[in-house]
């Protein structure tokens, strides 16, 4: 379940990106050739002609922000949009059974703050969160199962809920900050947070759906976007980039490596074929808190920190195929792209290691 940006930055400030002209990926960008001609004498076979080239120097961002505007041209033309995704009746949250153990913000309706904690675990806590995660991922994986034309996304929060509760654990979205749900269910321009609710699931969607679970007190957090049906072959390719994008951010993840090289890496993959990346929802830090530091850039950035063996984190991008920028419902959790355009996203939560990283939540 991602963070918001803009809260993280509120509660904790973080440096800003640099744009000094002595980075390291500062590029050079040609104004047009000026050709001022000499003097010709008529003995010459070619003028003399003296070349001047007006060079600008550009930081990597400044380049990305360039790319980005022409990707918003350019894809929204490509796309044949969907029906605008219009909000069902939402069903009451689901109880859970008193002998299931509950995290600390069960029963507050306030959003807890992120924790400023870096969580990094001894081999007892590692078996914890391996268990968790397991349990998300195959949780997940049961829920993809249901994923079909005319199923509401209420009935995957059911199935979710209940299978969650069968295993002795406590859905970790349900009631957190009052979100009242157990899992998120994101269909089409949803970026994240979708609430699930009475809509039917429509041939040609994609839903991203995003399964956390509170087992012996330890979280995992895991999501992936799904197929309904006959998808067209935009967002087939968009679904299987972000996917992609997520594994080229673990793949550069070790102890000692910089964070925002996961930013750099999922960046460099999406603007090869043409997608945005969504600033505003960042990874996050999971344990035994649900979200602590790090916080984890998706979008090319020049923040500070390096990863720690026995860390646990989250890698959650989310690409788009028109605009990055997003537009929240009266709910305050749904969140859609401001253009209308479709997003998908994956997640994994990861635990950092001496020479690289293992996926805890896969089954």
């Amino acid at each position: 379940m991602a963070v918001v940006d803009s809260l993280v930055r509120s509660a904790s400030p973080r440096a800003s990106p640099s744009s000094s002209p002595s980075s390291k990926s500062s590029l050079f960008a040609g104004s047009p050739l000026a050709f001022l001609p000499a003097r010709v004498s008529v003995k010459q076979t070619c003028p003399n002609r003296r070349l001047v080239i007006v060079s600008k120097r550009i930081s990597g961002l400044e380049e990305a922000m360039r790319i980005r505007r022409e990707r918003e041209l350019q894809s929204t033309k490509k796309f044949k949009r969907r029906p605008p995704l219009r909000r069902g009746r939402v069903s009451p949250p689901l109880p859970v059974p008193d002998h299931i153990p509950k995290p600390p913000y069960f029963g507050s309706p306030l959003l807890p703050e992120l924790a400023s904690e870096y969580q990094i675990h001894d081999s007892d806590g590692i078996a914890h969160m391996r268990a968790a995660c397991e349990l998300a991922a195959r949780v997940l994986d049961y829920a993809g199962k249901l994923v079909k034309p005319s199923v509401t996304t209420d009935e995957i929060d059911k199935a979710v809920h209940q299978m969650i509760i069968e295993a002795g654990a406590y859905p970790s979205p349900l009631g957190y900050g009052g979100f009242p749900k157990s899992v998120c269910t994101s269909v089409n321009e949803c970026m994240c947070h979708g609430i699930p609710d009475s809509r039917q699931l429509q041939d040609g969607d994609i839903i991203n759906i995003d399964v956390t679970v509170y087992l012996n007190g330890y979280h995992g957090d895991t999501s992936k976007t799904f197929l309904c049906g006959n998808v067209s072959d935009a967002l087939k390719n968009l679904v299987k980039v972000t996917e992609e994008c997520m594994e080229r951010g673990i793949a550069v993840c070790k102890d000692g490596a910089s964070f925002k090289k996961i930013g750099k890496r999922i960046s460099e993959h999406a603007e090869k074929y043409g997608y945005g990346v969504v600033e505003r929802f960042v990874g996050h830090g999971v344990g035994t808190i649900f979200h602590s530091q790090p916080i984890i850039y998706h979008h090319r950035n020049e923040e500070p920190g390096t990863m720690v063996e026995g860390q646990t984190f989250t890698i959650e991008p989310i690409l788009s195929l028109g605009s990055i920028e997003c537009r929240t419902w009266p709910d305050n959790w749904t969140t859609l792209t401001a253009d209308g355009g479709p997003a998908a996203q994956f997640e994994h939560t990861i635990l950092i290691t001496r020479t690289g990283a293992e996926i805890l939540t896969q089954c």
